[in-house]
């Protein structure tokens, strides 16, 4: 069983827990949560965080999933307020972002959120010297997220080299400090222990009581959402885990191989979603 547009089945999983996930959303959408990265996934990967907007399709997808679902959410390591300004949310009606890796959430406009954990403020501070110790090369630079601080390689004239030189000295900087350092595409996040997307995928699922989710991502950073499902299936509920982006990427690679179905990046998130809305309209 697939999803697509007409009698073309566009999307087919290559699962049966796949099959299983997309077959309960179709049959209960009123109770299904459709989840969702930011970056990499809704948004194409750029040189310059800042510079980061949701693919063009993504809010007119969105707005059309959001009335026929029980409800989306994206999950994501930006601040909740930055990933909504940046995809273009507010025109979304119901859509809730946990941003932070659920540290924060935005909804309705209104970002509510705990303290910012004391070790980020030490990093923030120790962080340029010790780049300058271990010799981190030109290029290497530092985004200030708020409650957490990430080291990026992706403008070094060889970014994987740089950021193999920089993952031993990084993770002993953050435990010196009480934080924990998630991977990701040329980045090396430094951030609060016990907080991650599948802790926040799984307090929300829980919330809305959900039967079914889908959840894309792209990157590393999404292992720990894929996890989450997978355990959730085994205590009934069903899941379609999808994976956006080109498989011979290297982060890509480990989602690619747990995914229940692979898309070509933003723009194919913004297909599936759009055919998913029309399979349920259809119904």
């Amino acid at each position: 069983m697939g999803v697509g547009m007409g009698s073309e089945e566009m999307f087919e999983p290559a699962t049966d827990a796949g099959r299983d996930g997309l077959r309960a959303i179709l049959a209960w959408p009123g109770e299904a949560v459709v989840a969702l990265d930011f970056d990499g996934t809704l948004a194409p990967i750029v040189a310059d965080p800042g510079a980061a907007r949701a693919h063009p399709g993504v809010v007119g997808a969105l707005r059309g999933l959001a009335p026929v679902v029980g409800a989306v959410v994206v999950v994501t390591g930006r601040p909740a307020g930055v990933a909504a300004e940046f995809g273009g949310f507010s025109e979304v009606p119901r859509l809730v972002v946990l941003g932070h890796y659920g540290a924060e959430r935005w909804e309705g406009g209104v970002v509510t959120a705990p303290e910012v954990h004391p070790g980020v403020a030490g990093v923030r501070t120790a962080l340029p010297g010790m780049l300058e110790r271990v010799g981190a090369p030109e290029g290497t630079w530092v985004e200030d997220k708020g409650r957490s601080v990430a080291v990026h390689t992706r403008r070094t004239g060889a970014p994987e080299e740089a950021l193999e030189l920089l993952r031993a000295p990084v993770g002993e900087l953050a435990a010196e400090y009480g934080l924990v350092v998630e991977p990701g595409r040329l980045v090396l996040e430094l951030r609060p222990p016990g907080v991650d997307k599948g802790a926040a995928l799984t307090g929300f699922l829980r919330e809305r009581g959900a039967r079914s989710v889908l959840y894309a991502g792209d990157d590393l950073g999404d292992v720990a959402a894929f996890a989450a499902v997978e355990e959730l299936r085994g205590q009934g509920l069903a899941g379609l885990l999808v994976c956006a982006g080109a498989v011979g990427d290297a982060p890509v690679r480990e989602l690619a191989d747990r995914a229940d179905l692979v898309v070509d990046g933003p723009e194919g998130v913004v297909e599936l979603l759009g055919a998913l809305e029309e399979a349920l309209r259809g119904r």
